[in-house]
């Protein structure tokens, strides 16, 4: 290598002082020493740039390395890394690692080629000059041509850059400038190549680099326990992190994993900004996964006294802030997807971003769930009654909140149908599907068109929806055709609970005046329901549908609707009837042996009803929901009425 060489007079060293009464340097005087032929009046150039040119001077860095020129600048790096430099090596090697780093400030220098091939130089010296006043350069330098240049990343890995920082990592400070620039460097390399490629050559090193980050970020207590929070969720949340977390599985927990938990209690327990309280979470979801639920609360074995606090602390945390990040995220998806700018990329982006991090959260309430049921097998060691009362408490709010999203969720949907014809849309998509005999073959999409239907029908008060009267005709006699060719009960409980909807959104006589709807099919749609309930097992519901219907059919205990609705309910009441004959009063009702809806009904002792049903109907049935004056109404006329339906006295 001595064609790299510099050689320098030694009894004549450049001063880099002005002689008495003379101006003080200015650039051009820098540039000519540079564009000198000796190297002697290039060294001095140098010297004087590095005294008065500032790094943010782009244009006159730019000027002053097309002086000096690349060719230099490498045999100066090769000169302070050689052996035999008469005394002036550690001058040499500060000075051009120096000049190096402030040139490569300029983006185009830094990308250049020149720069590039220096790289392996470099990461030689950090190797073999640990503890040196160079090394803030050298991270610099590897940082900036790395940034600036593809091929500069590349070069790092292909020259054993990963192995560097995993040798140096445990010896840089804590908190120091040096940490900082490892950590952007380690993001730059993780944001340009994936990860399958680094792991495939460095898999152990990335591992020691783990544990060193794990350690920093349990302890450190500034803005850097931030950036190792995101290197260690930018690590652990790649695609191709799957041997990277087989391999840390290996290390000893009561080492990076207890310093995980540690770190991720700090960011949750204090005052730190909603964006890293996530990224906490994030962390945990990915622990959670590859430990299990226990890594929540795992007790582990050490000397170490940073962590004094209870074993379920993290575990409160953790559930805490993710039922916390599901109340907020399920609001701003609400607003983004009902409210927010649609068709823009931005509003996509956030979309695809907030739905990801509220997955991360129910994952964590998911595991957190599993750890509860599994504490019986543990003997009850693993959480106390205090701890796991807390957690119920947690998970009773989280569940309310997700139920109140999708109740709304369902309401802006019926509206945004509703306002865009949709209604008319899928009943007539409904009615085409029916008369096209899909359900011969699949009922996917038909059931999926009457969940659309009765959500519309149960949210037409607050979505204010019309519905027109011909396309209502045509779902009702979609429906019956439907019912009267399918022996599934699914299907004919769909189907009737659609009628009911309809019933209660319209009138008979509005029907039966619409052309191709007569007396035959509202019959047809009579006995489907009647049929439902026949073979229905909830006492309730039926109970519910007899107090809907009844109020339909009376204004303050007079008969003032016609008697297709009186029809419908006394089939009802013959239902109910017919479940407690065939044996299936106690599912049903809890019915004295010696009592019959019949003799009850003819009679016209309504109170034995309580009797018969076992509790007073008031107690069995909210207020809001069964009306016990519309069921003795109905009993009332059912005794004093004979009606013909479907061919039989009732």
């Amino acid at each position: 290598m001595s064609q790299y060489k510099m050689t320098v007079q030694q009894d004549h060293k450049p001063s880099t002082e002005p002689e008495q009464g003379t101006q003080s340097p200015n650039l051009e005087d820098c540039l000519k020493l540079l564009k000198g032929e000796r190297d002697e009046q290039r060294l001095a150039g140098l010297l004087l740039v590095t005294k008065f040119c500032k790094a943010e001077d782009h244009p006159s860095l730019r000027r002053v390395y097309d002086a000096v020129g690349p060719r230099f600048l490498y045999r100066l790096l090769r000169t302070g890394m050689g052996s035999d430099t008469n005394g002036n090596r550690d001058a040499y090697l500060s000075l051009s690692i120096t000049v190096l780093a402030a040139f490569c400030r300029v983006p185009d220098i830094a990308s250049s080629e020149d720069m590039v091939l220096n790289i392996p130089l470099v990461l030689e010296v950090i190797s073999t000059q640990s503890g040196s006043s160079v090394l803030q350069e050298c991270y610099e330098f590897l940082y900036l041509v790395s940034a600036a240049s593809g091929n500069g990343i590349t070069r790092f890995c292909e020259s054993g850059g990963i192995k560097v920082l995993a040798s140096q990592m445990h010896t840089l400070q804590d908190g120091s400038h040096l940490m900082e620039l490892s950590f952007k460097l380690l993001q730059l390399i993780l944001s340009r190549m994936s990860l399958d490629i680094i792991q495939n050559n460095d898999l152990s090193d990335i591992s020691v680099i783990m544990a060193a980050i794990a350690r920093l970020f349990a302890v450190l207590h500034n803005s850097l326990k931030f950036e190792a929070l995101h290197l260690l969720n930018a690590i652990l949340t790649s695609k191709d992190s799957s041997q990277l977390r087989h391999a840390l599985q290996l290390l000893p927990q009561d080492n990076w994993s207890l310093n995980i938990r540690i770190g991720i209690r700090a960011i949750l327990q204090n005052r730190v900004a909603p964006a890293e309280r996530l990224q906490a979470l994030i962390l945990a979801e990915s622990m959670v996964s590859m430990y299990g639920e226990d890594w929540l609360v795992s007790q582990v074995n050490t000397n170490d006294a940073q962590d004094p606090v209870s074993a379920d602390m993290c575990l409160l945390l953790v559930l805490e802030q993710s039922r916390v990040e599901i109340a907020v995220l399920l609001n701003e998806l609400a607003y983004l997807k009902y409210e927010a700018p649609q068709d823009t990329s931005a509003t996509a982006q956030a979309i695809f971003s907030k739905r990801h991090n509220v997955a991360v959260a129910y994952s964590l309430v998911e595991k957190i769930i599993k750890l509860i049921s599994n504490v019986e097998e543990t003997d009850g060691d693993l959480l106390d009654e205090g701890t796991l009362t807390k957690l119920i408490l947690q998970l009773n709010e989280t569940i309310m909140v997700v139920l109140e999203y999708l109740e709304d969720a369902k309401i802006e949907g019926c509206k945004a149908l509703a306002s865009c014809k949709g209604p008319e849309a899928v009943l007539d998509c409904f009615s085409k599907l029916v008369g096209s005999n899909a359900f011969l073959e699949d009922n996917g999409c038909i059931f999926l068109a009457c969940d659309t239907i009765m959500n519309l029908l149960l949210k037409k008060d607050k979505v204010s929806m019309m519905l027109d009267e011909s396309a209502i005709v045509h779902l009702l006699k979609a429906l019956a055709y439907w019912s009267d060719n399918t022996d599934e009960m699914s299907s004919m409980m769909m189907a009737s609970s659609i009628c009911a909807l309809v019933f209660d959104y319209t009138s008979e006589e509005a029907l039966l005046n619409r052309p191709g709807f007569n007396y035959s099919t509202l019959n047809s749609l009579y006995l489907l329901i009647a049929r439902c309930l026949t073979s229905s097992e909830q006492h309730c519901t039926i109970l519910q549908v007899l107090g809907r219907f009844t109020r339909k059919c009376y204004c303050d205990g007079v008969l003032c609707r016609p008697s297709g609705y009186l029809l419908l309910t006394v089939a009802m009441v013959m239902s109910l009837e017919l479940q407690i004959k065939h044996g299936r009063g106690d599912e049903i009702l809890d019915t004295k042996e010696d009592m019959d809806l019949s003799e009850i009904v003819s009679s016209g002792d309504y109170a034995s009803l309580d009797g018969l049903i076992g509790t007073p109907i008031s107690e069995r049935l909210p207020r809001t929901d069964f009306d016990p004056l519309n069921l003795d109404l109905l009993l009332m006329d059912v005794s004093t009425f004979k009606v013909g339906f479907m061919g039989h006295e009732v």
